[in-house]
């Protein structure tokens, strides 16, 4: 089954500007996509589309077999978010806001509180549980953020950079969770510029670049292509294979120095 669908997306802000051009992206369930593109593509004009934050000009979103309309939010209820600039009530604490969204989702006190707890402990913000929000650094608040995301235990995880600012330590085991969740069933939308990340956690990529699709396929093939010494068209990353398609002159870019050096 698509835990995700995205049918003919479109989106134009002032001026002109086109964000989405018919947009066409499908998440196996159960699986975690890379969604990657250069600064601008359209990253994060779709994902705030799926979040209900903005609205489309046209298309269809789909999640777990159902449309998704404009005016639809209970919806949410299956879904985690950490989006590419949060928002916080930094005035609270991380367990106040973690009690908070816990309520938010109906979750009752004393399991709340059982989850709150075991967050804090996994994502080594035990020390600063009573620091208001607004003293964390970046890495912490993405932690915070995180927590927030799965702590209903979501049947699809909508994440916009979340390892940006994180500690070696605690990003791994982040990433080794997120794999353990997808065992069980839950789908990823991975957001990331980390190319190095993307090729070593998710199960397929998708490439956009002016607001569509340019390249999409599954890691497993990807990565024969890669040991395919034989033939003609190899890469040596996946990092080449992004440069290749987002770029109109892919040599003239690859070859850029500055003058001086």
């Amino acid at each position: 089954m698509k835990a995700i669908e995205l049918v003919g997306l479109r989106k134009s802000y002032a001026k002109g500007v086109t964000a989405l051009d018919g947009l066409e992206l499908s998440v196996e369930q159960g699986s975690i996509l890379g969604f990657v593109g250069p600064n601008g593509a359209g990253k994060s004009t779709t994902i705030n589309i799926i979040a209900g934050l903005i609205r489309k000009d046209a298309g269809e979103v789909r999640l777990l077999g159902g449309k998704i309309e404009p005016t639809d939010f209970d919806y949410k209820r299956n879904i985690g978010f950490v989006l590419e600039t949060p928002r916080y009530i930094e005035k609270l604490t991380a367990r106040e806001y973690l009690r908070f969204a816990a309520s938010m989702y109906g979750i009752n006190d004393q399991e709340a509180e059982e989850r709150i707890d075991e967050l804090l402990g996994f994502l080594n913000l035990e020390g600063k549980k009573k620091d208001r929000i607004e003293s964390y650094s970046a890495g912490m608040k993405k932690k915070v953020s995180l927590a927030a995301a799965i702590i209903h235990r979501p049947k699809i995880l909508v994440l916009d950079e979340p390892l940006e600012a994180i500690d070696p330590v605690s990003a791994k085991i982040i990433k080794d969770n997120l794999r353990l969740m997808v065992q069980q069933g839950v789908t990823v939308l991975l957001s990331s510029h980390v190319l190095d990340t993307v090729e070593k956690l998710c199960d397929e990529i998708a490439i956009i670049n002016k607001g569509k699709i340019v390249f999409q396929s599954k890691m497993e093939e990807i990565k024969a292509k890669l040991k395919d010494q034989l033939g003609q068209e190899t890469y040596s990353s996946l990092e080449e294979i992004f440069v290749e398609v987002v770029t109109e002159n892919s040599d003239a870019n690859q070859n850029k120095k500055l003058s001086w050096l």
